[in-house]
């Protein structure tokens, strides 16, 4: 009779998670079919279906390793050559108040100059996501089962604002010498001053630029990460071809 409790949370977990799993896969026709057995499961009372027989710990191991892997592919597009430079969504351009001195500067034959400054820039972007990756796997490693059922049940972008939550400050710590000292190896400090002291010594300059540009390249890359691992979030909940392991398949449904 005292084992009776236990096996009625164990039906009621199973459900739990048969249910997420449906909720989670709920926009194409190959999840209809995997909905379709939810249905039959929750009517049966079997655990035979696709998402079955999936524990507490299974269903957050699948989460961090569904985590884990989007912030990896994530992190990987953006931290190679033309990441950033090559992707217009994410080209990092001058600062807003910069632009005019851009328009001024190309107008007087020293675009090249821009230029330059524009390709240093997004190439220390694109060196300083790849310090983005332990941060990341240290929260995830954090996580408890509380956090990751959370994600697992959540809306489309749980998982992304978690990270932005929980991970934000650090990337930023993290981010900041590491773009400061990129900026300066790619000569991207060089070319820049020197747009800022091009145009602040013209006549016609009544606004004087401000030389620093750490915060804003920061700023930039971070925002462009999270875009990436939505993204990446996005895809494996909604798209079974991304779910390339046994436990993701287990906890958030096969491919057929």
């Amino acid at each position: 009779m005292n084992d009776l409790p236990v096996q009625n949370n164990s039906i009621m977990l199973k459900r739990t998670i048969l249910i997420a799993a449906g909720a989670l896969v709920l926009h194409t026709s190959a999840n209809a079919q995997i909905l379709k057995k939810v249905g039959s499961v929750l009517n049966s009372g079997s655990t035979s279906a696709t998402g079955a027989n999936v524990t507490e710990g299974e269903a957050a191991g699948g989460i961090k390793e569904a985590l884990e892997k989007g912030v990896l592919k994530g992190i990987g597009l953006l931290n190679k050559q033309d990441g950033f430079f090559g992707n217009e969504l994410y080209k990092v351009l001058l600062p807003p108040d910069a632009l005019k001195a851009e328009k001024a500067l190309r107008s007087i034959g020293m675009g090249s100059l821009v230029d330059k400054a524009i390709l240093q820039i997004n190439r220390s972007a694109e060196n300083a996501v790849g310090f983005a990756a332990p941060i990341f796997v240290n929260a995830i490693k954090q996580m408890t089962i509380t956090d990751a059922m959370k994600l697992l049940t959540g809306g489309q972008n749980s998982a992304t604002n978690f990270f932005k939550e929980k991970t934000t400050a650090s990337l930023v710590a993290a981010f900041s010498p590491v773009i400061d000292s990129a900026l300066n190896q790619t000569a991207a400090t060089k070319y820049y001053g020197e747009i800022v002291t091009k145009y602040n010594s013209l006549p016609t300059s009544f606004t004087k630029l401000d030389p620093d540009l750490k915060g804003y390249v920061t700023n930039k890359a971070v925002g462009a990460l999270f875009d990436q691992i939505g993204k990446e979030e996005a895809a494996i909940r909604n798209n079974p071809a991304a779910r390339t392991s046994e436990l993701l398949k287990k906890v958030f449904g096969g491919k057929s």
